[in-house]
């Protein structure tokens, strides 16, 4: 569908349709070829040590104990995926995995369910919101030790399968059983999009996964049906994914003959060049692109050909820094290797790649710690841009490359309200353990509704909400501290309805909730309705 959509679009070469994001490239097997005098060598060290070391060393183990360090030795992004990781690595990406259809979050030792997929195996049995699963084939799913992995080791299996789940519901006192036939689950990328006005049309994009750009033009597509002439697309907390979902979405944006993105390597295979067709339905929309420190690769894909093309605002913090391309070869045993095979280069000609030491990821892998530390998050002098890689847009603004999208619009951390008591409350996660606690309650006042506004109307006054949260907060071993309470206080009351939300109505009316008092969509709404997006800024005359 997408190439139906994109046929005149101007990759080369069309291989690039197959690549992974900031990347990750499907890749080809090992070929087969004679051992190099080295290669010799290091064969040779492993029969020795199989046969002579003073004690039994299993040579499997061994090596697959050092292919990690051989592969992060080489530069941060490439990595070695064992056998058994791997079918869960490439589930996100590929866009669907076969499971029972919910969204869970563990709490207080329990797997409780946050949302059932519509249409999905396990509504289609009943299973609802709130419910609380304790057992999956007679395997309890309680206790100190549940993991994410261990649920997910239960719930997703083989599709046309069936796994029995025991389910604890609010009101009944029996458990109810389940017999649950395992489907086809699809993997959201686009989990949120709704009209923020009568004009401005939000849409977050969480990963970018083989159905992005399907699920990003449907999104914007409906939006524009509902009135919808200019768009936000939030980025934030997006580390990547496929390459060519993120060239078209630029696309959708640009006239025809701009570059996107492109690519250079050793070999001539892994370089790479993508030009707008022209074809892209959304040209003469105002445009506006969130990004933040979670903001990766493809991200930074989709951020910089806007940006260097000056065709929208960057609104935010500065990006993550990863301008890397691996391409992933699966090996005979199942697992599979991500090796580093190029760098990308946004339409500037910058890399956007922050610096790293070979063989020693400490320091890169501490950065975003290192940002938080040097104020980076809340003031835009602290922020160290190289005056070396120096670059120009379309329109011949100032740019920098070597260490993530600058945005254009810089708008510091929000940390009004935080006090060392919603610190603690927050940490120990006792905001979403009370939430939970009271959302069976709502849920079944708002009967069968799914309306925010309703929810709201319903809940507890403010005082009676903080005043419940702060006896349960008690109760867990934090005293009332109210001098703190009141400094936090409409910090605490939106995270505590946030958490309600998310419980009662799902994860896209939770964002929706948030989006009302978060800083960053409001200015970003801001500069659309003063005219300010897309960006047209002339080259200034010196």
């Amino acid at each position: 569908m997408i190439r139906k959509r994109n046929s005149a679009l101007i990759l080369l070469p069309v291989l690039l349709a197959f690549g992974l994001g900031c990347g990750i490239f499907l890749g080809r097997y090992i070929s087969k070829r004679n051992l190099s005098v080295k290669e010799d060598k290091l064969r040779t060290v492993l029969r020795l040590i199989e046969s002579d070391y003073v004690d039994r060393i299993d040579i499997d183990s061994l090596i697959e104990t050092r292919f990690p360090d051989l592969l992060s030795s080489l530069d941060p992004h490439s990595a070695y995926i064992p056998a058994d990781e791997l079918q869960g690595v490439n589930d996100d990406l590929m866009g669907s995995f076969s499971g029972v259809g919910v969204s869970f979050q563990i709490l207080n030792d329990t797997v409780n369910v946050i949302e059932v997929i519509p249409g999905g195996p396990a509504e289609k049995v009943g299973i609802k919101p709130g419910d609380r699963i304790i057992f999956a084939d007679g395997k309890p799913l309680t206790g100190d030790s549940i993991s994410s992995e261990n649920v997910y080791k239960n719930l997703r299996g083989e599709k046309g399968s069936k796994v029995e789940l025991t389910i604890k519901r609010y009101g009944s006192k029996d458990d109810v059983v389940f017999d649950v036939i395992r489907d086809d689950i699809p993997v959201n990328s686009v989990d949120v999009s709704y009209l923020l006005n009568d004009s401005t049309g939000y849409v977050k994009v969480t990963k970018f996964s083989r159905n992005t750009y399907m699920e990003f033009y449907n999104a914007l597509s409906d939006l524009r049906r509902q009135g919808a002439k200019a768009f936000i697309v939030d980025l934030r907390g997006n580390s990547g994914g496929f390459m060519d979902q993120a060239i078209y979405m630029a696309n959708e944006f640009l006239p025809p003959g701009r570059l996107i993105v492109y690519t250079k390597g050793r070999k001539p295979e892994n370089e790479y060049m993508a030009l707008s067709d022209g074809n892209g339905r959304f040209q003469d929309a105002s445009l506006v692109v969130i990004t933040n420190e979670g903001s990766a690769s493809a991200s930074e894909i989709f951020a910089g050909a806007i940006q260097d093309n000056d065709r929208g605002l960057i609104i935010g913090r500065r990006s993550f820094g990863k301008g890397l391309v691996q391409n992933q070869t699966e090996l005979p045993d199942s697992s599979a290797i991500r090796l580093t095979v190029a760098r990308y280069y946004t339409p500037s000609g910058r890399s956007i790649q922050k610096e790293y030491q070979r063989g020693d990821n400490r320091k890169y892998d501490l950065d975003l710690v290192d940002r938080y530390s040097h104020g980076e998050f809340y003031n835009v002098d602290s922020i160290k841009l190289d005056k070396d890689k120096l670059f120009y847009t379309a329109n011949g603004r100032e740019v920098y490359g070597g260490g993530g999208i600058m945005p254009d619009i810089f708008i510091p951390e929000d940390t009004t309200g935080f006090t060392s008591y919603y610190m603690t409350v927050a940490n120990r996660g006792l905001i979403q353990k009370y939430a939970y606690s009271v959302a069976d309650k709502y849920r079944e006042m708002l009967d069968g509704s799914q309306s925010l506004d309703r929810l709201l109307k319903i809940l507890p006054r403010d005082n009676t909400l903080l005043e419940n949260f702060v006896a349960f907060a008690v109760e867990n071993g934090v005293p009332a501290r109210w001098y703190y309470i009141g400094k936090s206080r409409e910090l605490l009351l939106s995270q505590i309805k946030a958490m309600i939300v998310r419980d009662v109505l799902g994860y896209s009316q939770f964002i929706e909730f948030l989006n009302q008092t978060d800083n960053v969509v409001i200015k970003a709404l801001q500069e659309i309705n003063e005219g300010h997006a897309p960006v047209n800024i002339q080259k200034e005359e010196k």
